[in-house]
């Protein structure tokens, strides 16, 4: 007679099956559609299986095979990008300038047949794998206008890829093949990397034939900025070497790890000088995740300009130099006009952490989520004062510049610069609209401190020392008892931005 099974063993057959329906649901994507693109809800994202970093290091032999083991756990996640864009170029001959017989019977003016040739321009950079099912990282620069892409993995297939999404505030890109059982790289924290650490880049410099080129230096700085490369910019500086093609492949750890997005390099020539920079990996993360998730990057928006607080800034203000970020413009309806921010206030502190540029708290405001209120401590006429202030949306906006003069002329005046009131016949010149409460600074000393802190002409004078102008009277009324060597503090208006100057003159 068989036994019959006992319950600890139905018990048993129940938490084996849970375990199993677990295991495969925890590895399903839920899936969305985009403007015909699938987007995944939660990016699969590979987790660290080794720890290079803690490989035993007894000899040279031992120093050597580390850096082995580092490239060799990375390059096979590192692709080749190709791009393809069709540009239509004119052919000219000698009878384009005279025209054709058939012009006038066709209606066309001569010379003005259609008489292009459509030409594909090719591109070339890096890329690196991000999840197994396909997505890639690289650089918004190295996709952008293409109609075609496709890339070669380190197994030398060539896969087509299409364009999920692009960030140019960051230079963020992230392509898609339509491939699984790819080897994703591991994202690292580049908040945790220091200066001094080695580092290695990996990508396709110069070429094809240089595919997966590896070159190893450290971390030279970070969070360099006003770079000029994109409008929010956090970058880790390096000395591994970069050249062209190297743009969006990996810059990774020690443990193998990407830790930022090889973006450019520093160059007078035009070749690697040992200056190069990568996107950091939290912040390409960031816009990964988002682009993939929803197709788009969403960021949110305080309604101000800063600027940095250098020392004579701080002299002026009673402040410390480096500390803090200077209000200039506050916008019109803005989240902070409505919070109460004003002009001239200095932010200090934001969510409980220190201000130490205008540049990380603009980078920390936008990757904040639109409509999350954040709390700020600011100094404003010698008193810290608490503010909250809830994030809207960041929209688009393009403000325009104002057109100045550029004069060369030597200004005989103290203050190294020549202040008018806004008359018609300036306004016309400058191509400002006139006001005769307006004062505008319209000549300057090119070898005057003024012109060597920032002042240009074309600025709107607002204010001197903190004291309001309104007329061109009143200007002369707080500048006239300024002697050699004084300390003037000035807030002027430029294309629409308010911005404070600080100067010996």
């Amino acid at each position: 007679m068989k036994k019959k099974p006992s319950f600890k063993k139905y018990l048993l057959l129940v938490l084996a099956g849970v375990a199993v329906g677990a295991l495969i649901f925890s590895n399903l994507e839920f899936k969305l559609s985009f403007n015909g693109t699938s987007l995944s809800s939660k990016p699969n994202f590979a987790t660290a299986t080794s720890n290079i970093e803690n490989y035993p290091i007894q000899s040279l032999k031992g120093f050597n095979e580390a850096f082995v083991q580092i490239a060799e756990s990375a390059t096979p996640s590192v692709v080749t990008i190709f791009t393809e864009k069709t540009v239509n170029q004119r052919i000219f001959s000698p009878f384009s300038f005279f025209g054709s017989p058939f012009d006038d019977m066709l209606g066309q003016g001569g010379g003005s047949m259609n008489n292009g040739r459509k030409e594909v321009q090719r591109g070339l950079g890096s890329g690196v794998i991000v999840t197994a099912d396909g997505y890639i990282l690289t650089n918004n620069h190295v996709i952008d206008g293409a109609d075609v892409v496709y890339v070669r993995t380190s197994d030398n297939r060539k896969l087509d890829a299409k364009v999920i999404g692009s960030d140019p505030k960051t230079d963020i890109a992230v392509i898609k093949v339509n491939v699984t059982g790819l080897k994703p790289i591991v994202i690292g924290d580049s908040d945790k990397l220091r200066v001094g650490e080695w580092v290695i880049a990996i990508g396709s410099p110069l070429g094809e034939n240089l595919a997966r080129t590896v070159t190893q230096g450290i971390v030279s700085a970070k969070g360099r900025a006003n770079v000029g490369l994109a409008d929010y910019e956090d970058f880790i500086q390096t000395d591994a070497a970069i050249n062209p093609g190297n743009s969006g492949g990996p810059l990774v750890n020690i443990n193998g790890e990407l830790v930022g997005v090889n973006t450019a390099i520093a160059s007078r020539t035009g070749g690697f000088e040992g200056i190069g920079f990568a996107v950091p990996s939290n912040m390409a993360k960031t816009v990964l995740t988002s682009l993939i998730t929803t197709g788009k990057v969403t960021r949110a928006y305080m309604g101000v300009t800063l600027q940095d607080i250098d020392d004579n800034l701080a002299k002026a203000m009673q402040l410390k130099a480096g500390e803090g970020a200077l209000v200039g413009t506050v916008l019109e309806g803005s989240p902070a006009a409505k919070s109460g921010l004003k002009t001239g206030d200095v932010i200090i502190d934001y969510n409980g952490v220190k201000v130490a540029s205008s540049v990380t708290l603009r980078n920390a405001i936008a990757a904040q989520a639109p409509g999350s209120t954040v709390n700020l401590r600011v100094f404003r006429d010698g008193s810290v004062k608490n503010f909250s202030v809830r994030l809207e949306e960041q929209v688009t906006t393009k403000v325009a510049d104002a057109s100045r003069t550029e004069a060369g002329e030597a200004v005989s005046t103290v203050l190294g610069f020549r202040a008018e009131a806004l008359t018609a016949e300036i306004a016309q010149k400058l191509k400002m609209k006139p006001s005769a409460d307006k004062v505008v600074i319209t000549a300057m000393a090119p070898s005057s401190n003024a012109y060597r802190a920032g002042l240009r002409p074309g600025d709107l004078v607002l204010s001197v020392n903190k004291q309001a102008v309104t007329s061109l009277a009143g200007y002369g009324t707080l500048v006239k008892t300024v002697k050699k060597g004084d300390l003037l503090f000035v807030l002027v208006e430029r294309g629409g931005s308010k911005i404070y100057f600080a100067f010996n003159v």
